[in-house]
């Protein structure tokens, strides 16, 4: 049976606090003036860094495949060995996302049982697997079944990594440390269009200009299977495993500094004791029922599912479409294409590089709110030059300029929130099954984003965008109504945030009192 604090009422108290009420001092209060003298740069952050970086590869497997179908869908030597049309090549590209929702079911179970790094292990080993399938395929079916294999092993990692590296984090450094998890896929796409982009240069592009980046997408997965076993499992899964010593250690050596009676390590021990249960129901790999159970589940539940469809139905996916979207811009060169494609990952990269700042200055919703915003408007212009491109090569050129701006604005603040947030808003209990729910319910949009774009741009062009422009306006209304800012809360304060009877009010309100610390 695991120790629980001595004050029963804390919870109520904290909800208390955190809303404005009472005058008892906030363990975010605590927290901030513990965290004033703080050296990022001090030995047992560099090791918590390496750890988490681990996890981040995670990421940069997802972000492999995401460019490397699409730009491999620009080479004709690829498209004929295969067979590849535009009525299948839909797909083809969804399999990976088939692949993924099969993968949901066991994908939060398997890391609530057997921990994080056991997640991303297992996702990776079968990640290998997919890869080596797809890049010695002699036929379609051997392509095909590698990239459901491959889609498989990645949500397996795509669950375990984030909530490995939300719940390993340092406090002050949260918000910083999780949103790098999804910056972390431009790693990945990066190295996959550029690798595409310079073999385009080869003559006659034999087979080896295009197996060799199906087989590349194993390097992630490979980095993460010989390193895993080298980094320690989280505090808090230890805490609901019961066996507290091993979490306290763990906090000493990588958030206290090695010291034994660190004020944050106090902290952060006694708030996890209070909140996780040895007997929830993420020892019950069957119970998805607390996602569900209660007023205050039912709304996280709803905010990973707005992140889940308001992120992923931005815009067709650049990533696999970005040839045929500048092919409807009039830019018809296979080179130009593939150019086009592999620049805007690292425009992505910076972008998302330089909002992760932003997130502890600005807030979740904020940032979240103005993005929406800034992606409507840049899809109507995209919208507009698409429409009117026909035998006007500059318009066309400023309907693709505009791609990027979106991508630009979309990468600054979703990026890094497509990690965090549902991290963040989840409890622990149910973080792991949460975030399968979650990219269950990615892949559901996916399917749609990714299966329907081709035939849809092809047939109605660019009517089908306005679809978009919609959609992102009504996500920037629904956050702004229904969305918790979390900034500047530890995990467990968040949770008891939730048990307010607004819980958005509530965590305005303190916000306001953090801000007079």
């Amino acid at each position: 049976m695991m120790p629980i604090s001595k004050d029963s009422t804390s919870k109520v108290e904290d909800v208390e606090v955190l809303s404005g009420a009472g005058d008892k001092a906030s363990d975010a209060e605590v927290a901030s003036k513990t965290d004033l003298k703080v050296n990022p740069l001090r030995p047992s952050f560099l090791s918590l860094y390496g750890c988490l970086f681990i996890a981040y590869l995670c990421s940069a497997t997802n972000g492999f495949d995401a460019n490397t179908f699409g730009g491999l869908s620009a080479i004709d030597t690829f498209v004929s060995y295969f067979g590849i049309t535009p009525e299948n090549q839909g797909l083809v590209a969804a399999l990976y996302v088939i692949g993924n929702v099969a993968g949901c079911l066991f994908a939060g179970p398997c890391a609530d049982k057997y921990g994080s790094r056991v997640g991303m292990a297992s996702g990776s080993f079968i990640c290998i697997i997919g890869a080596v399938m797809q890049a010695t395929a002699r036929n379609l079916s051997t392509l095909m079944g590698g990239r459901f294999i491959l889609g498989l092993g990645a949500v397996l990692v795509q669950t375990a990594g984030p909530a490995y590296v939300v719940e390993m984090a340092y406090p002050k450094y949260r918000g910083l440390l999780t949103g790098a998890y999804q910056t972390c896929f431009f790693l990945g796409t990066i190295v996959s269009t550029w690798l595409e982009y310079g073999l385009n240069f080869v003559t006659e592009t034999p087979q080896w200009t295009w197996r060799l980046p199906l087989a590349i997408q194993a390097l992630p997965s490979v980095l993460v299977l010989a390193f895993v076993w080298f980094i320690p499992e989280t505090p808090r899964w230890y805490i609901g495993q019961g066996k507290i010593e091993q979490a306290r250690e763990i906090l000493i050596k990588y958030h206290g500094d090695g010291d034994s009676d660190s004020p944050i390590v106090a902290l952060e021990l006694k708030e996890m004791l209070e909140v996780i249960s040895a007997r929830g129901s993420d020892k019950r790999w069957w119970d998805f029922r607390e996602l569900f159970n209660s007023r205050s589940a039912r709304y996280r539940t709803f905010l990973i599912s707005c992140i889940a469809f308001f992120g992923t139905w931005d815009l067709p996916p650049t990533s696999y479409y970005f040839p045929l979207m500048a092919k409807t811009a009039g830019i018809t060169s296979e080179r130009t294409q593939l150019l086009l494609n592999a620049l805007q990952t690292p425009i992505m990269m910076a972008a998302a590089l330089s909002g992760l700042m932003w997130q502890d200055r600005l807030g979740r919703r904020k940032l979240l709110i103005a993005s929406s915003t800034g992606m409507s408007l840049s899809v109507a212009v995209i919208t507009a030059c698409t429409a009117q491109q026909a035998g006007r090569p500059v318009v066309g050129g400023v309907g693709i300029a505009f791609v990027y701006v979106f991508l630009v604005v979309f990468a600054f603040a979703w990026t890094p929130a497509q990690s965090l947030y549902p991290t963040e808003v989840l409890a622990f209990n149910t973080r792991a099954k949460g975030l399968a729910l979650m990219n269950l319910l990615v892949n559901v949009a996916s399917m749609f984003n990714t299966y329907v774009p081709p035939v849809a741009i092809t047939r109605a062009s660019w009517r089908f965008y306005i679809f978009y422009i919609l959609w992102d306006a009504l996500g920037a209304l629904v956050i702004y109504l229904t969305f918790v800012e979390t900034k500047g809360m530890n995990l467990e304060e968040i949770d008891h945030i939730f048990e307010a009877k607004n819980p958005k009010k509530a965590s305005l309100q303190a916000q306001t009192r953090l801000k007079e610390i």
